[in-house]
């Protein structure tokens, strides 16, 4: 089982890393049209980083409780 530490640890990792995806889609779409084939990688890349951030939030949650 994971620590509450280990798992605030993760929380915080993933958040950056959605963020920084969250940021990338954003650049992405103000200069589209340029980029456009990669848009759906992004945006794929995106999605997946929020939901591992919330799954983690939902174990940290969990283990408080």
């Amino acid at each position: 089982m994971e620590t509450q530490e280990a798992l605030k640890a993760e929380v915080k990792r993933l958040n950056a890393r959605a963020m920084a995806a969250r940021m990338a889609l954003h650049d992405l779409s103000e200069e589209l049209p340029v980029g456009l084939d990669r848009v759906m990688a992004v945006a794929q890349e995106t999605v997946t980083a929020f939901e591992q951030l919330e799954a983690a939030r939902r174990r940290l949650a969990q283990a408080g409780s």
